[in-house]
């Protein structure tokens, strides 16, 4: 399923007046697509109900898939690729009131996803290495839009009178940068874990702390986890943050690991003991489980909760 904008320029005259020839400028365009990939075999079998979706195997379907995208950034235009997923179609299809068997559906659905952002730039990799980047940016994606409609839900601040969203989310964001101000230098890891009547919440950061306390990370990554963090905040439901830290000289260092719970409106630093009881405990049985090897588990700093940014 491919999505594609183009705008074209127009004939302009040249110096000789005349009229064609070397006297005509040439044309030029600009152009942009979405090809929206179906992933998987389940997902497969789910579009082959529709008879004019003509593809009969999936393997097939993915090369050709492939080739096509070759073929488009073998063009001038800038080529993306999104993920196709059935069970969403289905329902824009229903929201929209169009027909759900239809190429014409199933390009202006491409073109939607695309708008909300969820793509992949295509630089020529194989599908094989694309599709699970396509994946993570689905669920990223899916993480901030459902974590984001319960915040959205969360009604004024009790402290300001203010949308609470508004300040849930700029504690949050004190808070990430409260915890990353406490790292030292090198690769970080965080996870933020949120369980709510909507289901469970999870939003992974990757950071690079340089040695004169410069950060690096991706903005659409923070963005994801501060909304699950001001989720936690805003509903009051149980949920935490684990750092995964890794020296930045190197050298045979072991990484080390710290943790936070989120309960009441704050995060609570968890004590090294707490931390390994967490990661050597196995969650379903309760049983005992052998701590991972060159790994030290830490207490975390304490980080104290932010005042209302409204108040």
């Amino acid at each position: 399923m491919t999505s594609r904008t183009r705008r074209a320029g127009r004939n302009g005259r040249g110096r000789g007046g005349g009229g064609g020839g070397r006297g005509t400028a040439a044309r030029w365009q600009e152009s942009a697509g979405t090809v929206a990939v179906v992933a998987d075999e389940v997902a497969f079998r789910r579009m082959r109900r529709y008879p004019t979706f003509a593809h009969t195997d999936h393997a097939g379907y993915l090369r050709r898939t492939e080739a096509l995208l070759r073929s488009l950034a073998r063009r001038h235009g800038h080529t993306s690729v999104a993920l196709f997923d059935p069970a969403d179609y289905d329902e824009y299809c229903g929201q929209e009131g169009i027909d759900r068997d239809s190429p014409a559906s199933r390009a202006r659905y491409t073109a939607e996803i695309a708008a909300r952002g969820a793509t992949v730039p295509y630089d020529g990799q194989p599908l094989a290495r694309l599709v699970p980047l396509l994946l993570t940016a689905h669920r990223r994606q899916e993480t901030w839009g459902r974590a984001g409609d319960l915040l959205a839900a969360s009604g004024p601040c009790a402290d300001c009178g203010a949308p609470l969203a508004r300040c849930a989310f700029q504690r949050a964001a004190t808070l990430l940068t409260g915890v990353l101000e406490r790292t030292g230098p090198g690769g970080h890891h965080l996870v933020a874990s949120l369980l709510t009547g909507a289901g469970p919440f999870t939003a992974a950061l990757r950071a690079e702390v340089g040695s004169d306390g410069g950060v690096r990370l991706a903005d659409a990554d923070a963005l994801v986890l501060c909304t699950v963090l001001a989720a936690g905040l805003a509903t009051d439901d149980p949920g935490g943050l684990v750092l995964r830290s890794t020296p930045a000289d190197g050298g045979g260092a072991p990484e080390q690991v710290c943790g936070w719970s989120l309960r009441g409106g704050r995060l609570h630093a968890l004590t090294e003991g707490e931390v390994f009881a967490a990661y050597c405990t196995d969650a379903l049985t309760g049983d005992p489980v052998p701590p991972e090897p060159d790994v030290v588990y830490r207490a975390a700093p304490g980080i104290a909760r932010p005042p209302c940014p409204e108040g």
